[in-house]
């Protein structure tokens, strides 16, 4: 497989991923409960992260949350 193959497949790799562990909506449901959207929740925690020097693993796994939903909300728009 070439390497544009793999670079443009991971997406669907991901998606397949979730799906398997049933996290589906895990993201979106955090951002609900704080009354936010989940493109507005994903902003709010990325820069509220970037402020700490230090992050605990539930902040980084949070982070690489919100990280994946914006990527996922701009290929939407597309």
């Amino acid at each position: 497989m070439c390497k544009e193959c793999k670079k443009s497949n991971w997406i669907q790799k991901v998606e397949k991923g979730i799906e398997k562990r049933g996290t589906e909506d895990t993201f979106s449901n955090k951002a609900k409960k704080h009354k936010m959207t989940t493109a507005a929740y994903a902003t709010k925690v990325l820069a509220d992260y970037k402020k700490k020097k230090t992050h605990t693993k539930p902040e980084i796994k949070l982070m690489r949350q919100a990280n994946l939903a914006k990527t996922f909300g701009k290929m939407k728009k597309k």
